[in-house]
């Protein structure tokens, strides 16, 4: 059915949902899994949210954003090994988190994306946007998403 599933992750719990049932799919599929977190930059103007940093400061606050976040994945192929399922772990650096994992779905070749959906509604939808949304608009594969 398929062979090279992509979850992605942002640590909440309701993308944890969406890792589980993504390795539990992998196991019954004898798929591989990709898991994927993106990592925003950090914003680089007061109108963006950001506070005047050095490059040095900005260097590491995202270091440690990378490092936060690798440590995220690899507990998902960790869980992901003992069921069985080969898994590995990428963190991407983006602004816009679909895009990211929508060119990491192609880059590895996934023929399914997990990922969950937070619903937001109203203003919450128009201010964040839906990631979720946008993956599964755009995405050339099937994309299932967890609520």
């Amino acid at each position: 059915m398929y062979q090279r599933i992509l979850v992605a992750t942002d640590g909440s719990k309701l993308s944890k949902k969406a890792t589980t049932s993504a390795i539990a799919l992998a196991a019954l599929c004898g798929a591989e899994l990709t898991v994927v977190k993106v990592v925003a930059r950090y914003p680089q103007s007061y109108f963006e949210g950001g506070v005047a940093l050095s490059n040095l400061d900005v260097s590491a606050l995202e270091k440690e954003w990378v490092d936060v976040a690798q440590a995220e994945v690899d507990a998902v192929k960790k869980a992901a090994a003992q069921r069985g399922v080969q898994a590995k772990s990428i963190v991407v650096k983006s602004a816009v988190v679909s895009e990211a994992l929508l060119a990491a779905a192609k880059k590895h070749q996934s023929d399914l994306i997990v990922m969950a959906s937070h619903g937001r509604k109203g203003i919450k939808r128009l201010l964040l946007g839906s990631e979720a949304q946008h993956v599964l608009t755009h995405a050339s594969v099937p994309v299932l998403i967890l609520k």
